[in-house]
């Protein structure tokens, strides 16, 4: 079983963009509905650059969770998200930015999260400590709101300005 143990932070500014030395479109739907009593995983598809995968994770906040991912056809990705995708298909431009040993994944999302930039840095372990750059600004990891999963039902233009200022931070940290 593969684990996914990342750490998401909003940006201070965009000093982070004259490091990026990578930048590539996703698009990604979700195939089911999390809102669910029953929901215990999320299901994507996602076309990043000229490769589709399908993803499926636990639905678990916080620092870890459980990750599976497989590559598909990048045609069938196209035709799954047009057809399948349940709610509105995220779109963002993904950045890399490399920070010490690790790579710092920044999304810059676009049409109804227009506004919205996280950043995103994969660890080995929960315990493993990283450089924090200056630009990265306050820790979000634990606030369901800037999951994808959570932006494709209520997305960052539905927000209320202490939403977006970060103001008003979640008090219970799940998807129900």
């Amino acid at each position: 079983m593969a684990r996914e143990i990342e750490r998401k932070f909003l940006l201070k500014n965009d000093a982070w963009k004259a490091l990026a030395h990578q930048k590539t479109h996703f698009a990604q739907g979700y195939l089911n509905d999390i809102f669910e009593d029953s929901a215990k995983s999320s299901v994507r598809v996602r076309v990043e650059g000229e490769k589709a995968n399908m993803n499926i994770k636990s639905l678990e906040i916080g620092l870890s969770r459980d990750e599976y991912e497989y590559e598909i056809p990048l045609e069938e990705g196209q035709k799954i998200l047009k057809k399948l995708a349940v709610g509105p298909v995220i779109e963002k431009n993904r950045y890399l930015v490399k920070v010490g040993q690790h790579t710092w994944e920044i999304d810059e999302f676009l049409g109804e999260n227009q506004g919205l930039v996280v950043a995103e840095v994969e660890m080995s372990s929960e315990q493993e400590q990283i450089e924090i750059p200056s630009w990265a600004g306050q820790e979000v990891t634990s606030f369901p709101r800037y999951y994808n999963v959570s932006l494709s039902s209520h997305p960052y233009r539905a927000w209320s300005s202490d939403e977006k200022s970060g103001k008003e931070c979640d008090t219970n940290a799940s998807f129900q």
